[in-house]
């Protein structure tokens, strides 16, 4: 896959302490959605990588060519970037970034905290959706856009949407979903009350589930300005 990165969509480093943070897009979205976090992180002084997946921040065709596993190996990658440099390491991740937060979390032990936001555990919506073009001949369904609620706040995300990149979504979080009595680091939980993808008892689900000693909810209000 030769990919051609769109601009502001890139990965991003910043270099700081021994503590690291890495931070997670969502599914048709790029690092673009989470480098202001990154930058206000790192004005702290904490190191921060923004992970970019296969075929994201590129075109709908390249993320069809990828699947579920190569996003598993992104952040799997992007955790071992951090460990490289920094004893301590946090997760944080939006959507289905949120998804591979938790995956990180039942898979490695070690991780001190995790900040996942809307995270995607159980979404029958997309379920439903996924059913009716995967038994036709369709590649594409409309895409997510960006669904930026504040005027003048513009994100890198696809206008469609890879019919069988659908399929790798709901894979993901079904196989997530079932390992969330695994996750023992603490626990950030973010959800807001409005969500065009992400049902918000998703949050619930998982508060209730992991088994960390130092949880905590927190849910946000929805601001127009």
């Amino acid at each position: 896959m030769n990919e051609q990165v769109l601009k502001e969509a890139e990965e991003f480093y910043f270099a700081g302490n021994n503590i690291g943070l890495l931070v997670i897009h969502g599914f048709t979205g790029s690092a673009q959605s989470m480098r202001l976090l990154g930058e206000k992180i790192a004005e702290e002084g904490y190191t921060v990588y923004g992970s970019r997946f296969t075929g994201h921040g590129t075109t709908p065709e390249d993320m069809e060519e990828a699947n579920y596993q190569d996003w598993i190996k992104g952040v799997e990658d992007g955790f071992k970037k951090l460990k490289e440099t920094c004893a301590t390491v946090f997760v944080c991740g939006l959507s289905m970034g949120g998804t591979l937060t938790l995956y990180l979390a039942e898979n490695h032990p070690d991780i001190k905290g995790i900040m996942p936001i809307n995270a995607a555990i159980n979404m029958p919506e997309m379920i439903k959706n996924y059913e009716i073009p995967s038994n036709g001949e369709a590649r594409f369904v409309d895409g997510i856009r960006s669904d930026i609620k504040k005027e003048g706040v513009i994100e890198l995300a696809y206008a469609k949407t890879p019919v069988k990149s659908m399929l790798d979504i709901i894979t993901l979080t079904e196989n997530v979903r079932r390992n969330l009595e695994k996750i023992t680091a603490s626990a950030l939980i973010i959800k807001s009350r409005e969500d065009h993808v992400v049902p918000p008892d998703n949050s619930d689900e998982i508060v209730k589930r992991t088994k960390s000693e130092d949880e905590k909810l927190l849910e946000l209000e929805t601001v127009t300005m």
